[in-house]
């Protein structure tokens, strides 16, 4: 039997986003010879979990990230759990050299966790946000941001490096000390000639209060369509349940695989303008709409640039009404950016290459 490298790949449990993107990324580790061990918390490790369950889960600190239930007060609802979330940090960073010694783990690949490092072994860090956009204080927060990444061996950015492509300014950077590596956009999903079933879907993700907030409006919109619509509610759950309510088929959630048949089979996407999500509607060259969560300048930053483009339209959560969906119908739609990076090539740096 030959020995395979351990490779520890630690998404952020910040909705469902950063434990999606890593999907591919654990294939694609597998792939290649590597035994990938999986660490996060909460519903993005439940997530993995469910995906790759013949592999080795560990649980690391939660950090505490909680949004306002007004997006006006989100920035202060972080600025004072900081403290916690500092503390979550130093905390992971001492589980994390216990992790390397306790599995020989031989390299890290971490997705926004700032405390998933060692100066021991290779060190990745997976981000499209070099510049960390939160208003008035993205002055602070973009340096204090590239602090971090810096203490990486390597940064891969989800995105090509030129024109055109998807993260615009938040994943392109003239600061030149950053050892970047542009990997392309990173999907879960694969594009299948697979006839239509829904007129909609919608699905959500992110931190409470503000997805269930964002699932009451649209529960009560959507009784104003009457089109064949798919709800993922994104609550990760023991069990998959499936609720039939008229002509709205309610899931609480999906795995790959039946999200993979959902979102070729449905024609318009309704859903926040997360960049998980926008890989995802890429990668499947699919029309959408989008809502914001409230407060996060990352998604009406996004919302706004692909809405300027021509290629999808926004609404705000409380302006939104569901006969703004007709809107998609003069939009373009995003459409497959390809990357020229290899895995082969990214894993290199574990082989000391």
């Amino acid at each position: 039997m030959s020995y395979k490298k351990r490779i520890l790949v630690a998404p952020l449990n910040w909705g469902l986003g950063h434990a999606t993107r890593c999907i591919p990324v654990i294939e694609a580790l597998e792939n290649h010879g590597y035994e990938p061990i999986i660490a996060s918390d909460g519903i993005a490790l439940a997530l993995l979990k469910k995906e790759f369950p013949h592999l080795t889960a560990l649980e690391l600190p939660h950090y505490h990230i909680e949004y306002a239930k007004r997006g006006v007060f989100f920035k202060l609802k972080i600025i004072r759990l900081l403290p916690q979330m500092l503390k979550a940090i130093r905390t992971e960073k001492r589980i994390i050299r216990n992790i390397i010694k306790e599995y020989a783990i031989q390299g890290i690949i971490s997705d926004n966790r700032l405390g998933a490092r060692s100066k021991s072994i290779p060190s990745v860090f997976i981000t499209h946000q070099l510049n960390v956009l939160t208003g008035t204080t993205t002055w602070i927060t973009t340096p204090l941001h590239r602090r971090f990444i810096k203490k990486y061996n390597e940064c891969w950015v989800p995105d090509v490096e030129h024109a055109p492509n998807l993260s615009g300014k938040l994943g392109h950077s003239e600061e030149n000390s950053l050892r970047l590596k542009y990997i392309g956009p990173l999907s879960r999903l694969h594009k299948k000639p697979i006839a239509k079933k829904y007129d909609l879907m919608v699905i959500l993700s992110g931190t409470e209060p503000q997805r269930r907030m964002l699932e009451e409006k649209l529960r009560e919109e959507l009784k104003n369509y009457s089109g064949k619509t798919l709800f993922v509610r994104g609550v990760v759950e023991a069990d998959e349940e499936v609720i039939q309510d008229g002509n709205i088929t309610f899931y609480n959630f999906m795995n790959s695989a039946a999200l993979e048949d959902a979102f070729n089979q449905s024609e318009v996407i309704l859903c926040r303008s997360g960049y998980s999500t926008i890989m995802d509607l890429a990668q499947m060259g699919r029309k959408a709409f989008f809502i914001p969560t409230p407060g996060r300048y990352e998604q009406e930053y996004l919302a706004k640039k692909l809405k300027k483009s021509g290629l999808v339209p926004y609404a705000t959560q409380n302006d939104f009404k569901i006969s703004d969906l007709r809107k998609a119908d003069h939009y373009k739609g995003l459409k497959h950016i390809a990357g020229d990076m290899k895995w082969k090539d990214l894993f290199c740096l574990f082989e000391g290459k």
